[in-house]
């Protein structure tokens, strides 16, 4: 019998603590000039499918209702991520792109790396997750 409540005791005890390495990441998006569409937010956690679209760890959509959108993601597991978003101008749920295959709505990379010629590599815009976290993108246009 005891044996069986010392189980269920360890069984809790570590049930706890997987809860308890999932954080929150935290984006304020920056440099939103106008308030209509979505912000769309991929997170990715690695280099294979970074930041190919359908690719995503998690999505995450927010509706663009002031100049001020701070994105919340939940509940994810400690470790290394990288963000890529997009503000979704016409709501049409994709990155419209020139005929040279350049966004023509604004967009952001966390570290807020700019592009050259090509995405940035996963590797320079990842970031640590140990527990909750803010960071802010700022939109290219």
């Amino acid at each position: 019998m005891m044996k069986k409540y010392f189980s269920l005791l360890l069984f809790s005890i570590l049930l706890q603590y997987s809860y308890s390495q999932e954080a929150n990441l935290i984006i304020d998006v920056l440099g939103i000039n106008e308030v209509k569409g979505i912000i769309q937010v991929g997170i990715y956690n690695n280099s294979d499918s970074f930041p190919k679209i359908g690719r995503e760890y998690r999505v995450a959509y927010f509706t663009v209702s002031s100049k001020n959108v701070t994105a919340t993601i939940e509940n994810l597991p400690q470790g290394e991520y990288a963000a890529a978003l997009y503000h979704d101008l016409n709501s049409d749920g994709e990155c419209n792109l020139n005929f040279l295959g350049i966004p023509k709505e604004p967009y952001g990379f966390s570290n807020n790396i700019k592009p050259f010629f090509r995405a940035p590599s996963y590797e320079l815009t990842k970031i640590t997750l140990k527990g909750h976290k803010t960071i802010q993108i700022k939109l290219i246009d």
